[in-house]
């Protein structure tokens, strides 16, 4: 059994995917490495990128920000493969097709894929209360971005807090590290 070196968490805005990554960080053993759709998001410039977001929460992409997507994406793995452990806070938009990029570039690293769960009514009253989302993404997104998307492990953030999902998480997490071996008995 390899330990797990990426986690994955895909689930709609305001389901609290970040708030989570950032208990993951307190509970899990040894150092992980967080990064977010949002941070891919807030790192390409203003224009010229492909991205729009509409009045009513869609969220659209064309291929100027999948190509920028792209070497992210590969670069996390590349993290991976160098030995940083790594949560991943995504927005699969594209559900299964979403999800298929990732697993080409993450290929034989041991993932650990998570559904981040909340009910859309919840997770619009989180979005109108951050005032940095446009309304009806959260709706929009609740279900979409599970579709056709295969997990390891399910949370739900609606009414159990980001610590006791990130516990759940962790557990899963140790439950996957194999055992050290141990040292080999002295000959007598």
């Amino acid at each position: 059994m390899t330990p797990t070196r990426v986690i994955v968490l895909n689930g709609g805005s305001s389901s609290g995917k970040s708030t989570l990554a950032r208990c993951l960080q307190a509970v899990l053993p040894d150092p992980w490495l967080t990064f977010g759709t949002d941070t891919l998001v807030d790192a390409m410039p203003g224009s010229g990128t492909d991205i729009g977001f509409a009045a009513d929460g869609e969220v659209t992409v064309g291929e100027d920000f999948r190509t920028l997507e792209a070497a992210w994406i590969e670069g996390i793995a590349a993290m991976a493969r160098a030995g940083a452990r790594v949560v991943v806070d995504e927005v699969f938009l594209g559900g299964a097709g979403s999800q298929r990029r990732w697993q080409r570039a993450l290929g034989d690293l041991a993932v650990l894929w998570v559904a981040v769960r909340c009910d859309p009514a919840v997770a619009a009253e989180r979005e109108a209360g951050r005032g940095d989302r446009i309304p009806g993404m959260a709706a929009r997104q609740a279900d979409l971005v599970h579709r056709d998307v295969h997990y390891d492990l399910e949370v739900d953030t609606t009414r159990t807090g980001p610590e006791a999902c990130a516990r759940n998480i962790a557990a899963t997490v140790i439950s996957r590290t194999p055992e050290p071996s141990p040292p080999p008995s002295p000959r007598t």
